[in-house]
């Protein structure tokens, strides 16, 4: 009996620590209590929270209501659709609380969204489930003849597992003449009964006793339990041992070594021989006693068997029997008070815990709710709870032991995606016992973290001429945040590369940020063009950045040189007329080209390819100057026909061909010859040749009146051209920007598109009926041009004046030069008819506007070229 009460009162200490009830929006505490009584069935119902909390029932399961229990046994269990509380498990008062009385069973309702806790408290009521027994089925008493009457012989106490009126009410001895029952109680209310002798014993008269002892409880109905007496009749013994104290207290310290002395009782008898020896023994005791406590019969030394332990019993009460030899015997009893030691650490229990909270939770969002018990008692089961400093949360007491995990700062993902909170929980004792226990936390992504580029701006290359679908280069961003909220997709804004739209020229892969070009492109066309690429994640809302792309396109050598002059057809070649009279170094013409591409692929360089006699002629290699090489003789062909090759510096080179026919003549007078390629018709050639010599004469006769005119508005706008060419010569040859040995188109576009060049030539080509020319501007060293405008201007200016004033007649072949369809171009030449009738070239207006193709020229400076847009 006994030690099943020492495990009634284990199973007090577990069920007495409750969890903290917390009521988050209210900030109070809230306790639903019921009653039921127990051994009911599995299954029955005995209280409805959603009624008792006021709450819908579909609350219940809508805010994840669970029950929570500290027991090791979950006695009940909820239903959330209805707010039910039923009986899991069939619940045994005198299991579960022993002689403790109220019989509570506390458990906890937890909901969530927003946080709550209700603390219930089921009070289990006792029912008449149990009888009274006695620890053994018959007692003996040893008692002399002649014993004085009234003497006292206390019986063992019956047990009850019931409690108040259900408990042991009530003794009862079978009838008989020399014994009667006196019931009493002690100090815990507990009854006990001893057995008086009311008549004087004789052994010759009966030896033995027979007696029947029943106890009773105060149940409906009634339960009883006996046991039997046994009395023995003894020859006559004066005297009984008496104790030295009737009730021995002492102190023990809890987790005392087995042997420790307890306390040593101590009995004496008046009598002699072997009626005063006496033996000491347990009395009436509950079982549990029996294996904690030894007693030695001869010494009566109590001394500790077991484990003893504070948290299981603070106080035993043992009774000791002292016999004499004679049979008589006398009790005592030894009260043994535990004495608490700091044994027990504390105990962190949790009772909820949101393991997952977002990152941009506010300070003090409820993260756990947990309580913390010692079983020790006084400071040693006082406890202190805290948590490491370097984390954004904090504690909170709510209630004496029960703490709620708050947060206190700000809370970023990107930079601590989880924590491990340790909760140090030490008692006050000597020495302080410290228990811990780790919740981990983790937060939740929440789209916060827009992409971010890997660079401020990209710049990628492109040749020209590319095949289309190739990739361009790479763009890409990252996202700090996680899942969806960091899955990046690239597009590239609306716009237009010129007239069209980004959409037909390139492509951006939405995954991986590829850039590719969907058709070939021309760096005639555009050299270079923007993009804005933006990059979004899939979070809500999704966040995006942007970044500028710009795409350069690199030029290939694409575009072979176009001759300008002279102009390349085939039905009538262009001719120069070269006096046999000229100097080495004289210029016969100047091939004029550009070239499409830009930088080295358009720097030109012209060579004699082929010639009738190569030795007569040289093309200058930077400025396409063709010039004699030497004076010409008799035996030198009339006819000359050169092939002057015009070559880029591109990678691998392109060139084109411009084919010349120069005539070698005796003077102006002769007249035009015009050459066929095929020598056998030479004779027809020479008739031809004077025919139109003559028809020249006669037409040159009939329009001197009109020439006469247009010389005169000639020298007119002779003199604003020299107002315009002046500076502009300066300007040209002072251009640092385009040196004399390459040409370069400063527009952009691709050969061939419509321009309208001006050209000034110092001789005729195509139709035109121009004998060579002398330059009017004589040959200058480059040191001289360099120097300035000044020097230029002032020998322009006096050879002007010169010339101005020898003129006194006219006589020249002019035929201007036709349009030219399929250039759009006119070339157009500007003369001075001197005295003698030598026709040289005046200055030209190159009154130039929108793009420019500038041909640069080296040396005499008697050809320039022009390009208006």
């Amino acid at each position: 009996m006994e030690g099943k009460g020492g495990d009634n009162r284990c199973r007090k200490r577990q069920v007495l620590s409750f969890f903290l009830c917390l009521c988050v929006s209210l900030g109070a505490c809230e306790t639903i209590r019921f009653s039921m009584p127990e051994e009911k069935k599995s299954g029955s119902l005995v209280a409805n929270i959603a009624k008792d909390l006021k709450l819908d029932a579909g609350q219940l399961s809508g805010r994840s209501a669970r029950l929570n229990s500290k027991s090791s046994k979950q006695y009940f269990e909820l239903n959330t659709g209805s707010g039910d509380v039923i009986i899991k498990e069939k619940i045994d008062r005198e299991d579960l609380c022993g002689q403790r009385d109220p019989c509570l069973l506390q458990f906890e309702i937890v909901l969530e969204n927003p946080l709550q806790l209700y603390r219930m408290e089921a009070q289990i009521d006792d029912v008449n489930d149990n009888s009274p027994k006695f620890s053994k089925n018959e007692f003996v008493f040893k008692i002399p003849e002649l014993f004085p009457v009234n003497s006292r012989f206390p019986l063992e106490r019956a047990r009850d597992s019931d409690i108040g009126t259900n408990g042991i009410q009530s003794y009862a001895i079978s009838s008989n003449e020399h014994f009667s029952l006196d019931v009493l109680s002690q100090g815990d209310g507990n009854k006990y009964a001893e057995l008086v002798l009311e008549k004087q014993l004789d052994r010759e008269e009966q030896a033995q006793l027979m007696l029947i002892l029943t106890a009773a409880d105060g149940g409906l109905p009634q339960r009883t339990g006996t046991a039997r007496i046994r009395v023995n009749v003894l020859d006559n013994n004066d005297n009984f041992p008496q104790f030295s104290q009737s009730v021995y207290k002492v102190q023990l310290m809890e987790n005392s070594p087995k042997g420790t002395l307890v306390t040593k009782v101590e009995a004496s008898d008046l009598d002699q021989g072997s009626n005063a020896e006496i033996t000491y023994s347990f009395g009436q005791i509950p079982d549990g006693v029996l294996t904690l406590f030894q007693l030695n019969p001869f010494t009566g030394e109590i001394t500790v068997l077991g484990i003893i332990d504070f948290e299981e019993a603070e106080m035993y009460e043992i009774e000791i029997q002292a016999t004499d030899g004679g049979g008589l015997s006398a009790h005592c009893k030894v009260l043994v008070e535990i004495e608490d030691r700091n044994d027990n650490a504390p105990e962190v229990t949790l009772t909820s815990l949101t393991s997952t909270i977002p990152e941009d939770s506010s300070p003090e969002t409820v993260v756990a709710l947990f309580s913390v018990s010692d079983r020790d008692s006084g400071d040693n089961g006082r406890t202190l709870c805290s948590i490491q400093d370097n984390v954004p949360f904090a504690l909170k007491s709510t209630l004496k032991n029960y703490y709620e995990l708050v947060t206190q700062k700000p809370l970023d993902r990107e930079k601590v995606p989880e924590y491990n909170i340790t909760i140090t929980a030490t008692d006050r004792g000597t020495p302080r016992l410290t228990s811990v226990r780790v919740i981990r936390v983790q937060l939740s992504d929440i789209n916060d973290n827009p992409p971010v580029f890997n660079e401020s701006s990209y710049v990628m290359y492109l040749k020209e001429n590319n095949p289309p679908g190739l990739l361009i280069g790479t763009v890409r961003a990252a996202d700090l945040d996680t899942e969806q909220n960091a899955k990046v997709t690239y597009s590239a804004l609306p716009g237009n590369i010129g007239d069209l739209p980004f959409s037909s020229s390139i492509s951006i892969n939405s995954e991986n940020g590829k850039v590719y070009a969907l058709q070939s492109l021309d760096y005639e066309q555009r050299r270079d063009f923007q993009v804005t690429v933006r990059a979004a994640d899939g979070g809500p809302p999704p966040l995006s950045s942007e970044v500028i792309v710009r795409v350069v396109i690199i030029d290939e050598n694409d575009n072979a040189p176009f001759i300008l002059y002279p102009l390349q057809n085939s039905s009538s070649p262009a001719n120069d007329l070269v006096p046999r009279s000229a100097e080495a170094g004289s210029l016969v013409t100047k091939v004029v080209a550009v070239d499409g591409d830009s930088g080295q692929n358009s720097w030109l360089s012209y060579q004699l390819l082929k010639a009738t006699d190569p030795s007569l002629f040289t093309v200058g290699l930077q400025t396409g100057e063709v010039k004699t090489s030497r004076p010409i003789t008799s035996p030198d062909s009339v006819k000359q026909k050169l092939i002057v090759l015009v070559r880029d510096n591109g990678e691998p080179p392109r060139s084109t061909t411009s084919t010349l026919n120069v005539l070698l003549v005796d003077g102006f007078s002769d007249a035009y010859m015009q050459l066929l390629d095929v020598p056998q018709e030479e004779e027809q050639q020479d008739t031809l040749t004077l025919y139109l010599v003559i028809s020249l004469s006669f037409i040159s006769f009939l329009f001197l009146v009109s020439v006469v005119t247009i010389i005169s508005v000639r020298l007119y706008k002779t003199r604003q051209c020299r107002d315009q060419y002046v500076p502009s010569s300066r300007n040209f040859y002072s251009d640092r920007n385009f040196p004399t040995n390459r040409a370069e188109t400063s527009g952009t576009g691709t050969l061939p598109q419509s321009y309208c060049y001006e050209v000034c030539l110092t001789t005729g080509s195509g139709t035109s009926e121009f004998k060579f020319l002398r330059p009017l501007i004589p040959s200058l060293p480059a040191d001289t041009i360099s120097a300035g405008g000044s020097i230029l201007d002032s020998q322009i200016n006096s050879q002007l004046k010169e010339e101005k004033e020898s003129v006194r007649e006219v006589s020249a072949y002019f035929t201007p030069f036709a349009m030219i369809p399929f250039l759009n171009m006119c070339v157009s030449t500007f003369l001075k008819i001197t005295q003698n009738g030598i026709t040289e070239p005046l200055m030209w207006n190159p009154a130039l506007s929108g793009s420019r193709k500038r041909a640069a020229l080296g040396g005499e400076p008697a050809v320039a070229a022009g390009v208006r847009g």
